[in-house]
């Protein structure tokens, strides 16, 4: 190749990039929100205070718990995208109910749950909870005993309006919010569990459903962690020393990031089409949320919003909430029903009763 040759295929290369680079900033332009936005993990440490938790081989679930919470907030705290907010960071009794109001309140991504688990036998092994329907009577123990605390809370009956811990039927109980983050909640759940298994070696007791109250008081995706039985020596042994302790924390963390990075491929979509401006003459309306139980549509079931319409498809009964004809209209409903904490809703449209795409309604005007 001589000088001319090279002088020319520079050129060329030059304008391929600036090229590169003038597609590259409109598309990245246009999802700026996205790479600036910050997610809220809030990190829950099981008991505390007055509530020690488990006591199994003389060693504190409480302090156990409290240790890795803090683990995983500063090694979160090292992604300027994640923002951490501990329920508790001392040893401090907090009620279930404040807990989950914490999240709420911040209006969390996530939600994590810290806690060690305890038998009878020599039981070993990992496991993370999500919030369901009580899977088996193993299961239930286990819930009953994590719900138990509530009965150390200064009026727990007004608190709770009835929900007795050691009740079957009180813990068969799932809040349609619930329902609708489960996919979330499993996905990180399946993540966490994943590395303690994986990467760690420890026995996979597996990712289950069942009623822990203090998920039940969030309208985010969460989950609760058992690290492992302190009533077996060698885990108790491990989950009580530093080492162990910088372990299980790190695998928490490196879950929830993977977690957080889904979130963000996800948030790219949702903005893009947000930016879609609509006009049409269809009905549209907000889905707020889906599950098995039909519940009356009163507003004090749904965060006080009122008129919220149910429609059984299949097996699933689906709730939405507002009406309106055009899509800048529902855009607004749609932002009442998200301040509200339901996060997932999303905008459907209807033609004659019958359901269609957004794309397809715009089609229509």
């Amino acid at each position: 190749m001589n000088f001319l040759q090279m002088n020319k295929f520079d050129t060329k290369v030059k304008n391929l990039f600036f090229l590169i680079f003038f597609i590259s900033f409109f598309f990245f332009s246009s999802t700026f929100v996205y790479a600036q936005k910050s997610y809220t993990i809030v990190l829950d440490a099981g008991h505390g205070g007055k509530d020690p938790g488990n006591e199994g081989n003389g060693y504190k679930e409480k302090n156990i718990a409290l240790k890795v919470a803090l683990i995983v907030g500063d090694e979160l705290k090292n992604d300027k995208a994640i923002n951490v907010i501990y329920t508790r960071s001392k040893d401090l009794f907090i009620d279930l109910w404040k807990r989950g109001d914490i999240a709420n309140t911040a209006k969390a991504d996530l939600f994590v749950s810290i806690h060690c688990d305890s038998h009878t036998s020599n039981a070993y092994g990992a496991g993370t909870f999500v919030l369901g329907l009580r899977g088996n009577k193993k299961n239930l123990e286990i819930a009953k005993r994590e719900n138990a605390v509530i009965l150390l809370e200064d009026n727990y009956k007004e608190k709770y309006k009835g929900f007795d811990p050691n009740s079957a039927e009180s813990v068969i109980g799932l809040s349609l919010l619930q329902e609708e983050n489960l996919d979330k909640s499993l996905e990180i759940a399946s993540l966490i569990q994943t590395n303690f298994t994986k990467s760690l070696k420890r026995l996979d007791r597996k990712v289950k459903q069942d009623n822990f109250q203090v998920l039940r008081e969030t309208i985010m995706p969460s989950v609760l962690i058992e690290l492992g039985f302190l009533t077996n020596k060698n885990e108790g042994r491990y989950l009580n020393s530093k080492a162990g302790q910088q372990k299980m924390g790190k695998a928490i963390t490196n879950a929830i990031k993977n977690y957080v990075n889904h979130l963000k491929l996800n948030t790219v979509v949702e903005v893009l089409k947000d930016e879609e401006n609509f006009k049409n003459n269809v009905e549209y309306k907000i889905q707020i949320a889906s599950g098995k139980n039909k519940i009356s549509t009163k507003p004090y079931n749904f965060k006080n919003l009122k008129q919220v319409q149910v429609v059984k498809v299949g097996s699933y009964y689906k709730y939405y909430y507002g009406n309106a004809s055009e899509y800048k209209e529902v855009l607004k409903a749609l932002k009442i029903a998200k301040e509200k904490g339901y996060s997932s809703a999303f905008i459907v449209a209807f033609k004659s009763g019958k359901k269609i795409s957004v794309k397809e309604a715009n089609k229509m005007q």
